[in-house]
């Protein structure tokens, strides 16, 4: 037991099994070993009530004989032989041992129960029986996670003799109500817990109900959906109470003054609520508090009170998750002139502190557990630090802090060491390390790829540590493998991520004999083959990305749950049995390497697969048929460049979880299978560069409301665009170029919701895709959800622009080019205020360039060469910036800079660069190919993190 949490138990257990209750004590050691036999008439009504019960492992099985007193839960007073003790509660709830069924009305012939507890079994959402309010003596009810459900009955209120009674219901799916008037009969009430009743009936008046309640001690009222928080209350009652715990509801107002008259209060819980404004002076006044919990208050804003500083006998300060701003210097400095300052856990995560950490931090000299993460705390870590003797935990993460001293080595106690997510910089030496021997856990890199912090550790120095976690990311450790780490043998994580290690995986690492949860070395220049050897536990990551691993792929045992091999050097087949050797993948990235030969069927065995990237190899033959229906969970299946031939198995069709398929650049034709309407779950379609044909089903926009990106360029499609690709409301990347499609552009286009409003920063996308933008083909992967495009360019439409498409105000991207479009250029077409790229050249549009495309302010690449517009060129605003004469050229009658053409009523004349304006076959578009330029934001294609996320990397 930590800590944090044993002064709290130890609390809790004697003030309910202690002073609220001396003969529960004596109850609970009882074995009913009495000399008084057990009453016939309890005897008969146990029978009865278990009669009722449904007990499917037996555990009511002693409820034989005569001696009902020494059945198994029943206990009896030593003096009348009378039952007076039930505890029928499931010791292991996540078990399926679990009483449940119809609670009989024969407990009421135990005349003398004081004492009922059925918490953690499972009565399926039934009303608690009403008859329990005549159980007149009872002193103790715990029906806690019991699965009750309903109204609580308002006949409980005769209880007037019950000190303690739970209806905590952790399950959300059986929700209790109340109204809380019951609670009036209950004066002795010393313990009330009603964690996730729905209390929203009494909202109005619950504080003043409660605060009858005059012996009360501890009051749990957690996730109630209480909305008010009253601010007065013109008496206090509840002066005894010790603990207060009104977390998750939905407060929005200021802490109320009243709370601070409660001398006797020793634990204060109000996390998860929605309290605002500044922390109030009167703080002060609770000089006895040993645990404040403010936690989590998402709209706790101001700065920390400096009388905050008076509570000497603090034990536990928690203020994270709220937006407190400031520095903390003066609270720190107040705490630490207390004289033998009781303060173990110091809380300030996730708030907006800034300044530096003060010298006086190392004056607390009891401080145990401290979390400043997710602050902008700024400098160095104060070098009084080291005095800290008995500090376990440091958490200092998500700061902008950037030095550490020595001293730092000092902390023998101290077991996590969390430096992660901050700006570090300088050097390291063992100094910094010397003396914590009790460390387990270190986390140490930062946010960004760039390195500033060299790990400068002798080669032969021996570390006093056992460690079991490690985490350095952007850290030099390199170039060797840092050879401290060699008498590590408790690691079960290993992450070495971007610390410039050019070495290979030395063979004392090998020897250490490691069960690995994770193992991550990528982004180095780690060479060599990988060994076999190596062993994981289930579940386990494994991460060798982005190293010059070579020969074939590794097999390790099946604890491997989630493998990432990409861009390396590996070569050779897929192992035939490697869906055997693994079959409890999850993840599997082996994209980017030299891998050969077909797919093998033993990929079928990988039944729990949510990832499958094999793009970016040599993979030939055809994609298997016979296994896709075994991968009930796949999510993203990306076999993109590759050599893949034939046509798209039907089977394909049984992923309908499937959201991210990514087929392009193989070898694959024929027409898409109806089979895959049933992925509707679909996100992204990629099938470029391939040579499927037929028409583009209508079924894409029927099927797949979800769709973000439809991707089909370079094939051989045919026929027209089928308007019920309109009603794709999240489509934001729409290419059908380089194909044989006829026909008109759909007016309907006008309707693709996702190209009217801004791209959400939540809503990012993951694997990579090619866009024809800017003249170019870029490769976007961790911000394509940002890229809007419609790419139609170099196929076979006709009829005019529709103007509709001027409704898609947030439209990057807009390429019709090599069509035979005619008509004018919508006059709104200064409407797509976003445009940074529009190409309609090689088509046949006449009329003048509408003036409205002056509004364009961020087009950046514009090409309207060879069609049949007239006119003098637009010349303000963006155009001033677009004069390169190619952007016109084959427009016989435009005129005007950057032509040499002038316009009517000028002394020059223009020549002819542009011929007969006629486009001949053997032109590429813009006079060459594009040129390819690729665009890294990160590298690689699909991950997870450790946390399950899927993250682009």
């Amino acid at each position: 037991m930590s800590y944090k949490t044993a002064s709290m138990k130890v609390l809790s257990l004697v003030l309910i099994f202690g002073i609220l209750y001396p003969e529960t004590i004596t109850l609970a050691f009882s074995h009913g070993q009495s000399g008084v036999a057990c009453k016939a008439i309890e005897r008969k009504a146990l029978l009865q009530f278990k009669k009722g019960l449904t007990d499917p492992s037996g555990r009511l099985s002693s409820w034989v004989g005569e001696e009902c007193c020494k059945w198994r839960g029943v206990r009896c007073n030593n003096r009348t032989g009378s039952v007076s003790k039930l505890k029928l509660n499931n010791p292991y709830p996540e078990s399926s041992d679990k009483l449940g069924g119809e609670i009989n009305t024969s407990l009421l012939h135990l005349k003398d129960l004081v004492y009922l507890d059925l918490s953690m079994n499972d009565f399926l959402g039934v009303q608690i029986p009403d008859f329990f309010g005549s159980l007149e003596k009872l002193r103790y009810l715990n029906l806690s996670g019991a699965s009750f459900a309903g109204t609580i009955p308002q006949s409980l209120r005769n209880l007037s003799n019950l000190l303690s009674i739970d209806l905590n219901n952790p399950d959300l799916n059986q929700t209790y109500e109340s109204d809380l008037r019951w609670l009036s009969g209950l004066s002795s009430l010393k313990y009330l817990n009603l964690g996730v009743v729905d209390l929203s009936k009494a909202a109005a008046y619950w504080l003043q109900t409660v605060n009858m309640l005059h012996s009360l001690v501890e009051l749990h009222l957690p996730n109630c959906g209480l909305l008010q928080l009253p601010q007065n209350l013109p008496s206090l009652n509840f002066t005894s109470l010790s603990v207060l715990d009104l977390s998750n509801n939905g407060f929005n107002s200021t802490i109320p003054h009243w709370l601070f008259n409660i001398s006797s209060l020793v634990n204060l819980d109000l996390n998860s609520n929605n309290l605002q404004g500044d922390l109030p002076e009167e703080f002060a006044s609770l000089n006895s508090l040993q645990q404040l919990d403010l936690s989590e208050n998402s709209y706790l804003g101001g700065r920390l009170p400096r009388n905050l500083g008076k509570l000497c006998n603090l034990q536990t300060l928690k203020l994270s998750m709220n937006s407190i701003t400031g520095e903390i210097t003066e609270l720190i400095n107040v705490l630490s002139e207390c004289t033998n300052s009781s303060l173990m856990s110091l809380e300030l995560g996730y708030n907006k502190l800034t300044g530096n950490l003060p010298i006086s931090l190392g004056y607390l000299n009891n401080l145990r557990y401290l979390n400043l993460r997710y602050n902008s705390f700024q400098g160095s870590i104060p070098p009084s630090i080291g005095n800290l003797s008995s500090l376990e935990e440091l958490y200092l993460s998500g700061n902008q802090m950037n030095g550490m001293p020595e001293s730092l080595g000092q902390l023998s106690a101290l077991k996590v060491l969390d430096l992660s997510e901050n700006l570090w910089e300088g050097v390291i030496t063992q100094a910094h390390f010397m003396n914590l021997s009790s460390l387990t856990d270190l986390s140490f890199y930062k946010p960004s790829p760039n390195i500033s912090l060299v790990f400068n550790i002798n080669s032969d120095w021996i570390a006093p540590f056992k460690l079991r976690y490690i985490n350095i990311r952007s850290g030099q450790l390199g170039p060797k493998f840092p050879t401290w780490l060699r008498n590590q043998s408790e690691l079960n994580t290993v992450v070495l991520n971007n610390a410039r290690i050019s070495d290979t995986i030395p063979d004392w690492f090998l020897h250490l004999d490691l069960k690995l949860q994770e193992l991550d070395v990528a982004y180095n220049k780690l060479s060599g083959k990988v060994p076999n050897s190596i062993s994981f536990l289930y579940p386990s990551t494994v991460d060798l990305s982005s190293n010059y691993f070579e020969g074939h792929l590794p097999l390790w045992s099946s604890n491997v749950t989630k493998l990432y091999l990409r861009d390396n050097v590996f070569s050779g087949p897929i192992p035939s049995n490697f869906g055997e050797a693994m079959p409890f993948l999850m993840d599997l990235d082996i994209s980017w390497n030299s891998l050969n030969g077909s797919i093998p069927l033993s990929v079928g065995n990988l039944k729990e697969l949510f990832t499958l990237v094999i793009s970016h190899n040599h993979l030939s033959g055809k994609i298997p048929h016979q296994f896709w229906s075994n991968m009930p969970f796949l999510n993203i299946l990306d076999m993109s460049d590759n050599d893949l031939f034939g046509s798209i198995p039907k089977s394909i069709g049984s992923l309908s979880y499937v959201k991210y398929l990514i087929l392009s650049n193989n070898i694959l034709y024929g027409e898409l299978p109806p089979s895959l309407q049933n992925c509707t779950s679909m996100d992204s379609l990629d099938l470029g560069d391939n040579n499927l044909s037929g028409n583009l089903p209508a079924w894409i926009g029927d099927s797949m409301p979800s769709l973000s990106i439809l991707s089909l360029r370079s094939n051989f499609f045919s026929g027209n665009i089928p308007s019920q690709i309109c009603s794709l409301s999240t489509l934001h990347i729409l290419d059908l170029s380089h194909n044989n499609l006829s026909g008109f552009i759909p007016p309907c286009v006008g309707n693709l919701s996702g190209m009217k409003v801004k791209p959400s920063v939540t809503q990012q996308y993951q694997g990579s895709l090619e866009v024809v933008t800017k003249g170019r083909v870029y490769e976007y992967d961790s911000t394509l959800y940002l890229v809007n495009s419609i790419d139609l360019s170099k196929n076979n439409l006709s009829g005019e622009m529709p103007t509709e498409l001027t409704r898609l105000i947030h439209l990057g991207t807009l390429n019709l080019s090599w069509n035979h479009l005619t008509g004018k250029i919508p006059l709104q077409i200064g409407n797509l205020e976003q445009l940074e790229t529009l190409d309609l050249s090689k088509n046949k549009l006449s009329g003048a360039i509408p003036p409205s495309m002056t509004s364009l302010t961020f087009l950046n690449h514009l090409n309207l060469s060879y069609n049949n517009l007239s006119g003098e060129i637009p010349s303000a605003n963006q155009f001033q910036t677009l004069i390169d004469p190619s952007i016109y050229e084959g427009n016989l009658a435009l005129c005007g800079h950057p032509l040499p053409k002038e316009c009517q009523g000028s002394d020059k004349t223009g020549t002819n660069p542009g011929g007969d304006g006629e486009v001949k076959d053997d032109e590429d578009e813009d006079g060459g190919k594009f040129d390819k330029l690729w665009l890294f934001t990160s590298m690689g294609l699909v991950s997870l993190s450790g946390s399950g996320e899927f993250v682009a990397l």
